[in-house]
């Protein structure tokens, strides 16, 4: 299959290791990944914002670099939630009815990686290999609108070597929300700290989820409180095996 990768602003930019873990992964599956060039930002911080037809343009740019390919794939629930679900919307608000045709034909194949991975592809051994305690973390985007459901666990429980831990409470959310955490400050905070208290009670090593930015928020607060626990995006685990573990590399 020939797959775009829409790699994302933050990892792009703060997390690059996870866009390249997302090609190791489907390229060991025998899939040919490609990087359009020309890709930008999905324009989600403006859409939530109420600047969505400032996002009008982003969207454009979306469909045009992405156009002719299979799949789509993203290591972000939260981008892939904003051309699936949002950019529908945005055409019909500014009545683009060739953009909305373009978004027709693109935008269902765009999947967030554990959705192509174990539901579109119906694999769960990707020949992983990660000897760590693990809990994931399932982020709103994912849980509430692609529905992506258990996909990502089913391939955690497919990683040799890894320990699975049951995260307390797992389907509430940490409090990032893009610019609520700006927004809002001291509320998301307040359920950051509930989120790392239960992944502490969880005992594992690792947090892992389909979304950096949640890691992001999660990891700043779990490392102010030493905890020792690690965030790793599902890809970086997915992307390891037995000779990137003993290299010291994930």
């Amino acid at each position: 299959m020939r797959i775009g990768l829409f790699v994302t602003c933050l990892t792009d930019t703060l997390f690059p290791e996870t866009g390249k873990a997302v090609v190791a992964v489907l390229e060991r599956l025998g899939h040919q990944v490609e990087f359009p060039a020309d890709q930008a930002c999905c324009g989600q911080m403006h859409f939530n914002t109420g600047y969505r037809r400032e996002a009008v343009p982003m969207a454009r740019t979306f469909v045009r670099a992405f156009s002719g390919y299979e799949a789509v794939v993203t290591p972000s629930a939260s981008c892939a939630s904003m051309v699936r679900e949002y950019y529908p919307a945005l055409a019909a608000e500014v009545g683009d009815e060739g953009l909305a045709r373009a978004v027709g034909e693109v935008a269902p194949r765009v999947f967030e990686l554990s959705a192509l991975v174990a539901d579109v592809l119906g694999l769960t051994d990707v020949g992983a290999y990660f000897p760590h305690r693990v809990t994931y973390h399932p982020t709103c985007h994912g849980l509430r609108m692609l529905l992506i459901g258990d996909a990502p666990l089913r391939l955690l429980r497919a990683v040799r070597g890894l320990d699975l831990a049951a995260l307390p409470d797992a389907e509430s959310c940490c409090g990032f929300g893009g610019t609520f955490a700006v927004k809002n400050p001291d509320v998301s905070a307040a359920m950051c700290a509930d989120k790392v208290a239960a992944i502490r009670q969880s005992r594992a090593e690792v947090v892992c989820a389909t979304d950096n930015s949640c890691l992001m928020h999660i990891g700043g607060a779990l490392s102010r409180s030493r905890s020792g626990v690690a965030t790793l995006h599902l890809a970086e685990i997915l992307a390891s095996t037995e000779a990137s573990t003993e290299a010291g590399v994930r």
